[in-house]
């Protein structure tokens, strides 16, 4: 491809002025030009409010309606979703993802567990779970000491017997592989992921 710019998978992930509705793209060209950066904040700001940080009522209808319940999402009967806090982040930001609300800093819009207690005991109390999809972010970008406070119970067969499935949204093995082979908690990481796995 010559230019990069009409790669199709450079459009996936590098967001570009087309994809903004004509009125967010002029609103955004205006504070460009003015040459300061610090311009910018403010019409980012107002476009953002102007889009939908969570489709199909995802903060009202499909959150559990506990307070320590932060960073979940019960969407499907047998699927419980969770945003551990530490994965908060992302190795790339997608142009067609949607968790674009989870890293801009307002607490307001953000899915965030903080710990996964509460995580566990919503779970002893809904049987008809079977699947726990972790996302985020990319839970990957946490260190293994972190997500083990949400792996490690599970390597115990007796620990939630009804929990069939654990899925992991992640990039990394595209964008990050050395998290799997040389990152200083690597082998950890490795171990911890097998361990569940065997059970």
């Amino acid at each position: 491809c010559e230019d990069v710019r009409e790669d199709p998978f450079y459009k996936l992930v590098f967001p570009t002025m087309d994809m903004l509705i004509e009125e967010h793209r002029e609103k955004l060209e205006k504070a460009h030009k003015a040459g300061d950066p610090v311009k910018l904040i403010k019409p980012v700001a107002e476009i953002r409010e102007d889009l939908n940080p969570h489709p199909a009522g995802q903060k009202e209808l499909n959150a559990p309606k506990e307070d320590k319940l932060t960073g979940v999402q019960h969407k499907y009967s047998e699927t419980v979703l969770v945003f551990p806090a530490a994965a908060q982040t992302c190795h790339a930001y997608c142009t067609y993802c949607f968790r674009w609300a989870q890293f801009i800093g307002d607490d307001e819009l953000r899915f965030a567990q903080k710990e996964a207690t509460s995580l566990f005991e919503y779970l002893a109390e809904h049987e008809e779970v079977s699947d726990i999809l972790m996302t985020g972010g990319d839970p990957m970008i946490m260190k293994t000491k972190s997500l083990a406070q949400y792996l490690e119970p599970l390597t115990d067969p007796n620990f939630l017997p009804h929990i069939k499935n654990l899925r992991i949204g992640t990039r990394s093995l595209s964008f990050w592989p050395q998290r799997f082979t040389t990152d200083d908690d690597a082998d950890e990481c490795i171990e911890l992921l097998r361990r569940v796995r065997e059970q």
